[in-house]
């Protein structure tokens, strides 16, 4: 990518944005060092890394980065013998304890079952030098001050230090508490001049006490003196700081030797921490443009939805739905000045240059994003008045620079292709540009004013037409980006709307041509066309949320029939058992008693009490347990062999129909009036056959409807579809029989999962949900069981 390219499509403002969410300086310079790859291997990593930063933020709130400092120079010169300093050292132990923190951070999110691949394995290749960082932290406190506790000689040393202190103060105390010493000095208080303690003597009094002048005062009256009962004491207090001194570099010579023995553990650690805090600035980035991870590939197809220029603020950007590299591999868009062109343009090529360097855009989630090998872009005004070229000269040298270059690996933006120079010559010498730049297989999208090039992208196939929306009544450009619809002039409608004379506008109206006004007039009919389109897709679209939430609570009412109506039929049986268990205890009393009348009456024989218990038993009502009758049905199923055109019930359903089909030994298909289903022979009850079926061979074709896969895939689909296609995709694969169903939503910002999980929750035919293992698509599928 070029400087010039990087300039136009303010690739380095973006940069701008990102590096704010950098946490060091070590995360900062990859920042200020990156650029687009070109490789979609290690660009589909380098987004897959952004991925799992924005995981780790959802779930986490934020990553442990703090401490980590830059301290390559310092390893590298420890490396080759030299003697770092305490805040050199202290920047080294800071680093390995950020380094371990964020390590342990990441191991406790694997543990916890979040499926991270590329964080575990750079903190993977972190050692934890906890050694180094326990002996720097023991020799140096957090102000960078050498502890006494590093070694017993510095221990020693500074406790001969403060003993000579002590020594030294005591005697010049005296005498600045002494009636004579005061009025001697200049003031009673003990300073230190050249590292030795000294008084303030007024000169007069110089030779009072002996020892040595180190410094006066600047008008000379006042001398700061040495006292000679001191001078020894000050002699082996300086020999004393001298050890100290000597003794504090023995320990950061060692401490510096012990990092030189993992100096190359050390660059590493600084190397991983400066990839992580690189990958959570990208998903801090992300969360902030509220940005999705598109898809690549490498055949030059672009589809964006909802695209965001990252450099506008959210609450004035106009998101635009752009297209490109199927159907067609050109797009003309035209329109008026200031209506959105020029923007379009850079949102394309920015965000194609996001997506190579490992951002996600600001675009709806299942968006594709091209893989180019180069970029090239002719935007804005180039005037140049040093090489004293004109904008048209500007631009077209440009433009032959690019010409040389493009290949079919190319992305090609330009913008008022032809312009600055007669309208006539500039809207041909942009056809044969474009026409170019086509045959050399690059993709191309450009703004134009001319009208001849409305008609050009008709002509040609693999070339499109699109504009930007206008509004004649507010006198205002919507920004929105209308594919497949020319841009038309709105001169006139505009110069009626600001008062010019109507006989002016129809006497201009006069001087075009018929065929000028019928595309015009073409144009006018293709977005009043569209923009009914849009009123009856979005009214149709409310109707159809309107159908679901009423289908959801049809079904919540239904489910809640069903209960109620199991509840009352359950309460129904447990009053009859109950009846029935005292009819019999009462009945077991009645013959108890009448045997205690054959006792006393030996005309009533047995044979006439066991019939009147079996007529007792008789009277009894039977209760049917639906459940035992269905169970029943089914295995009458076994008795039959079922050919297709049998007239069977299907038992769960309690409806009739007729076989269609065999699917295997345990399944078939059967017609149930306008619907076919898949129905488990168990659920099957035969009824009847027709004679000319039972003569003819068990003969099926299966058509290419008739099978219901175990998985479905929602993978690029618009979040209410997927809804949709969740409900029916369920239903048929319990009327298929399956017991698993898996449903591939992707990993993306996880909207879709959620909503899809969401929606199983209450699902009446789900029994279970769990995410994918590794070998079934981890978090992107959600297992479903059913019941």
């Amino acid at each position: 990518m070029s400087d010039r390219v990087s300039r136009i499509l303010e690739y380095d403002k973006m940069k701008e944005q990102l590096i704010k969410h950098a946490s060091s300086s070590l995360g900062k310079q990859r920042v200020e060092e990156l650029t687009p790859s070109y490789d979609i291997n290690e660009i589909q990593r380098n987004q897959d890394s952004t991925f799992e930063g924005t995981k780790v933020i959802r779930l986490k709130g934020q990553a442990p980065l703090g401490g980590i400092r830059d301290i390559r120079a310092a390893v590298k010169r420890a490396a080759i013998g030299g003697m770092l300093n305490e805040m050199e050292l202290l920047d080294i132990s800071s680093t390995i304890y950020g380094s371990r923190r964020f390590k342990s951070f990441i191991e406790d999110m694997v543990e916890d079952e979040v499926e991270l691949t590329i964080l575990p394995e750079l903190a993977g290749r972190m050692v934890p030098l906890t050694d180094l960082e326990r002996e720097i932290k023991q020799a140096i406190d957090e102000n960078g001050d050498v502890l006494d506790s590093a070694s017993p000689a510095l221990r020693s040393v500074r406790q001969q230090i403060r003993s000579h202190e002590s020594g030294i103060r005591s005697k010049l105390e005296s005498i600045t508490r002494s009636s004579s010493g005061r009025k001697m000095l200049s003031d009673a208080i003990i300073t230190i001049r050249n590292d030795r303690y000294v008084i303030p003597v007024k000169q007069e009094y110089r030779g009072h006490f002996g020892g040595m002048v180190h410094d006066q005062s600047a008008s000379g009256a006042t001398l700061f003196i040495e006292p000679g009962s001191v001078v020894q004491i000050n002699n082996q207090l300086r020999e004393a700081r001298m050890k100290e001194k000597q003794e504090i570099n023995r320990i950061l010579q060692e401490l510096s030797a012990r990092t030189a023995e993992d100096a190359d553990e050390l660059l590493i650690v600084v190397e991983v921490m400066a990839e992580a805090d690189f990958i959570f600035a990208k998903a801090l980035y992300s969360g902030e443009l509220k940005g999705t991870q598109p898809k690549l590939n490498e055949e030059g197809f672009i589809e964006m939805a909802k695209a965001r220029h990252p450099l506008i603020n959210e609450d004035e950007v106009v998101p635009i739905d752009i297209e490109i590299g199927r159907e067609y591999s050109s797009l003309v868009i035209t329109g008026p000045n200031t209506g959105g062109k020029t923007v379009t343009l850079k949102t394309v090529g920015l965000l194609t240059l996001m997506v190579q360097s490992g951002l996600q855009i600001p675009c709806e989630e299942g968006s594709n994003a091209a893989v180019f090998q180069n970029i090239f872009a002719d935007i804005g005004d180039e005037q140049s008045i040093e090489q004293s070229l004109s904008t048209f000269s500007s631009h077209m040298t440009n433009i032959v620079d690019i010409l040389e270059k493009v290949d079919h690996q190319s992305l090609v933006l330009f913008d008022e292709l032809g312009a600055g120079t007669d309208p006539t010559e500039g809207a041909a010498l942009a056809i044969a540009i474009l026409d170019y730049v086509y045959n050399a297989g690059a993709k191309v999208i450009a703004t134009t004013h001319y009208s001849e090039l409305k008609g050009y992208a008709y002509n040609r196939d693999g070339v499109m037409n699109a504009s930007v929306e206008f509004d004649v009544e507010t006198l205002r450009p919507t920004y929105r980006l209308l594919i497949g619809v020319p841009g038309r002039s709105n001169a006139f409608a505009i110069s009626s709307r600001l008062g010019l004379d109507e006989s002016i506008i129809n006497d201009a109206k006069s001087q075009i041509g018929a065929d000028t006004n019928k595309i015009e007039n073409m144009i006018a009919s293709l977005e009043d066309s569209r923009k009914q389109a849009e009123k009856e897709m979005d009214a149709a679209e409310e109707l159809r949320q309107e159908a679901e939430r009423l289908h959801r609570e049809l079904e919540k009412e239904f489910s809640t029939l069903e209960s109620e109506k199991e509840k009352i039929l359950k309460e129904a049986e447990d009053k009859a058992a109950a009846a029935l268990s005292k009819a019999r205890k009462e009945a077991e009393n009645i013959i108890a008693e009448l045997r205690e009348v054959q006792k006393n009456n030996p005309n009533i024989k047995d044979h006439e009490l066991i019939d009147a218990r079996k007529r007792l038993e008789q009277a009894e009502p039977e209760l049917v347990d639906k459940r035992k009758d269905k169970q029943q049905e089914k295995s009458n199923i076994k008795k039959q062999k079922l050919l297709p055109g049998d007239e069977v019930k299907v038992i769960s359903f309690n409806q009739k129909g007729h076989i269609v089909e065999q699917v295997n030994d345990k399944e078939y298909f059967v017609q149930l009036g306008m619907m076919k289903m898949k129905v488990k022979s168990g659920d099957l009850l035969y009824i009847d056959r027709p004679k000319q079926v039972e003569k003819s061979p068990l003969s099926t074709v299966r058509g290419k409807d008739s099978h219901v896969k175990t998985e479905l895939d929602l993978r690029g689909e618009r979040f209410e579809d997927a809804m949709l296609e969740v409900e029916k995709y369920l239903d048929d694969a319990v009327l298929a029989g399956y017991n698993q169903v898996s449903i591939i939503h992707g990993k993306g910002t996880g909207a879709l999962r959620k909503g899809v999980q969401e929606l199983l929750k209450t699902h009446r035919n789900v029994k279970g949900v769990r995410m994918g293992g590794m070998n079934e698509g981890g978090s992107g599928v959600t297992v479903v069981s059913l019941k």
